[in-house]
């Protein structure tokens, strides 16, 4: 061992993941301090119910978590979520030169600019590995190790839960609610599952690949976001009939106008991909992202995407790489935001659409909403027409076109006489 300093480390929060960290750290004291060159004493943990905790020796726990913060310590884990008081306790940790570790994608996605000034105004570290993804490692290869190529999409299954509902609904033929039921009862869905099945989990860790995979302030707010509450049964058999699969999917690009001029397009919905993509096969409560680089090429990276163990161990590896940096005198990678890209609105997306609509069964009605497609300059790649007693479903597949285009192509032909119902709208992606 190269030094005698011991690495105090705070936790704030002690839920299912940070009794792991707790857990681990008590179990691979030895183990740790050999890789970090130096012991871990864990000084103290910030919870609101002290009793609830019979699993952590009772002697480290406290409620007054800004105590905590102010106290003799070199890193602050924080694993409570939320905004607020996240907030505050880690630029107080900051400001004193202390580094931070993070599995608060919220918190990120909204306040990421803030604690990456704190940082770089004191010198500390801010390492969030478990932010996203769980165990998978992903932000620090974007952060580092792709840090000399320049990634051009990321494509990604972020959220464990609204997988696991897609996948059970796909294999079972059951609806949504369910499905989402019975991710309850496994333990796989939250009692409120908003966000998860809103997509406000996905959407969160959308902004914060954006930001490191393109260089630019990425917020939550910038992110078009559409959960999984409306997809039903009848889109995954319609998905099936086309050779794809319905996923929750995470898409991050930078794109280049007409006119040369730059910018990110950041997304969270539904979609149908084939069932031979890379993505197509991750089911449960397994994450993976599918990475587009010009030099790399296509990456995926896939893992326990959620769970105590899984982030904790993601909680552990940063809390090894702040505590070497300690050591050594050094500190990890800075905010790169230098390409200041501007966000591009959802409308201006290219993206394609399968939509089925429920038309009168009469000669006359394919040709009348082919013209609505050709009005708005939409492409139709493929239709599939089938009859039975008067009614019709009219199955149409897109090329490729602006969303705000083919969603006024859709708002226009759900206005024809003939037509009875728009009965689904998916985005279709995943193709060459």
């Amino acid at each position: 061992m190269t030094s005698a300093k011991v690495i105090r480390v705070a936790m704030l929060g002690c839920g299912v993941v940070g009794t792991e960290v707790a857990r681990l750290l008590r179990e691979q004291s030895d183990d740790l301090a050999a890789r970090i060159g130096a012991p871990v004493e864990l000084a103290g943990i910030a919870v609101r119910r002290p009793n609830r905790h019979r699993a952590v020796p009772a002697e480290l726990l406290t409620t007054d978590s800004a105590a905590l913060v102010e106290s003799d310590v070199d890193v602050v884990i924080e694993v409570i979520g939320g905004i607020e008081p996240a907030r505050g306790l880690l630029l107080t940790a900051l400001n004193a030169g202390k580094s931070v570790v993070t599995a608060n994608k919220a918190l990120l996605a909204e306040c990421g600019h803030e604690l990456y000034a704190a940082a770089d105004s004191s010198g500390a570290d801010i390492y969030f590995e478990a932010a996203v993804a769980g165990a998978i490692p992903l932000l620090r290869p974007l952060r580092e190790s792709l840090a000399g190529d320049r990634i051009t999409k990321l494509i990604g299954i972020v959220n464990g839960t609204t997988n696991h509902i897609l996948s059970a609904m796909s294999a079972t033929g059951a609806g949504y609610t369910e499905a989402l039921e019975e991710a309850g009862r496994l333990g796989y869905a939250e009692a409120d599952p908003t966000a998860d099945v809103d997509g406000f989990d996905a959407a969160a860790k959308a902004a914060i690949l954006a930001s490191l995979a393109f260089h630019t302030r990425v917020t939550a707010a910038d992110v078009y976001r559409e959960g999984i509450a409306a997809v039903t049964a009848a889109d995954i058999a319609a998905a099936r009939v086309i050779g794809r699969t319905v996923k929750l999917l995470a898409i991050c690009e930078r794109v280049t106008g007409a006119d040369g001029s730059r910018a990110v397009v950041a997304r969270v919905h539904p979609a149908m991909i084939p069932d031979d993509h890379p993505l197509a096969s991750v089911g449960g409560a397994f994450n993976a992202v599918f990475v587009e680089a010009d030099a790399a090429g296509q990456l995926m990276l896939y893992g326990q995407g959620a769970g105590g163990a899984p982030t904790a161990s993601a909680v552990l590896g940063d809390l090894v790489a702040v505590a070497r940096n300690r050591i050594a005198g050094g500190h990890g990678p800075r905010e790169s935001a230098y390409a200041n890209l501007p966000a591009m609105p959802m409308g201006q997306a290219v993206t394609r659409y399968h939509i089925s609509l429920d038309v009168a069964d009469r000669a006359g009605v394919l040709a009348k909403v082919a013209a609505v497609f050709a009005e708005h300059d939409v492409s139709i790649a493929t239709v599939r027409q089938e009859g039975l007693d008067g009614d019709a479903s009219l199955v149409i597949v897109t090329h490729e076109a602006t969303d705000e285009a083919l969603r006024s192509t859709v708002d226009k032909v759900a206005g024809l006489p003939m037509v009875r119902d728009v009965a689904s709208v998916m985005r279709v992606e995943g193709d060459p």
